[in-house]
């Protein structure tokens, strides 16, 4: 347990180094969003304060995209926008960020975000085909009624989930460069009783640890229809049989 509150502390400060990295591009524009559509274009940086979503097109951010508390922004991955985050993706208490798509998960490349994805008591992320070159942490946090699908992405970092409570939560079909550590998480989607729905880790390959701990439902293959994960480390806890 000592090893694994280390591996955790230390995945958290690798996500934590990047986030004062605020490079812009020449003549962008920090971009402020209330409410309504985020219009295509070069922003340098951007922050959300109300319920927006992405207009069709490319959107680079050259800095940290930020969904202040209780912000929405591209709800369920609904928007066909590519957009590139040059810095972190920060989502703060209350937050819902939707990165991605759930139409055509092959990819990789309809979000591509350079820094760390970082949710501290955000209500959920949806990140579905993208790409993030640091790391996905998510502390705390949740919804009764929102899911949390990290799916179809390549990570090149590590992935923590710790302490989120909601609906279901899953992490599935991804690429991992780094460890993936899921702890301590709660769902309570009961569709499948007597067993609930949620936790499903499955079909990942994964270049460091798979570990998995204190969460309910365990983590299981549920109705997913998927495989094994492929694991370059170990499996440990819930996850040494998938």
């Amino acid at each position: 347990m000592r090893r694994l509150r280390l591996l955790l502390g230390s995945c958290v400060v690798l996500a934590l180094a990047a986030v004062a990295w605020t490079g812009a591009a020449a003549g962008a524009a920090p971009g402020v969003c209330a409410g309504g559509e985020i219009a295509a274009g070069t922003y340098a940086g951007l922050s959300v304060y109300g319920n927006c979503t992405f207009a069709a097109g490319s959107v680079r951010i050259d800095g940290n995209l930020i969904v202040g508390p209780g912000a929405v922004l591209n709800d369920h991955a609904a928007s066909p926008a590519t957009v590139v985050v040059n810095g972190n993706a920060i989502v703060q208490q209350g937050g819902v960020l939707g990165l991605g798509t759930y139409a055509n998960p092959t990819s990789h490349q309809t979000a591509v975000v350079n820094g760390n994805v970082i949710a501290n008591g955000a209500a959920s992320l949806y990140l579905s085909d993208a790409t993030v070159r640091g790391n996905v942490i998510v502390t705390g946090g949740g919804d009764p009624g929102r899911n949390l699908p990290i799916k179809d992405d390549t990570i090149n970092g590590n992935v923590v989930i710790q302490g989120w409570t909601g609906l279901w939560f899953g992490v599935v079909r991804d690429t991992v460069g780094g460890n993936v550590i899921l702890a301590n998480n709660r769902a309570s989607d009961t569709s499948q009783e007597p067993g609930s729905d949620s936790t499903e880790v499955v079909t990942n390959t994964i270049s460091g640890n798979l570990v998995c701990t204190g969460n309910a439902p365990a983590a299981q293959i549920g109705d997913s229809g998927g495989t094994p994960n492929t694991v370059s480390g170990k499996k440990i806890g819930e996850c040494a049989g998938l």
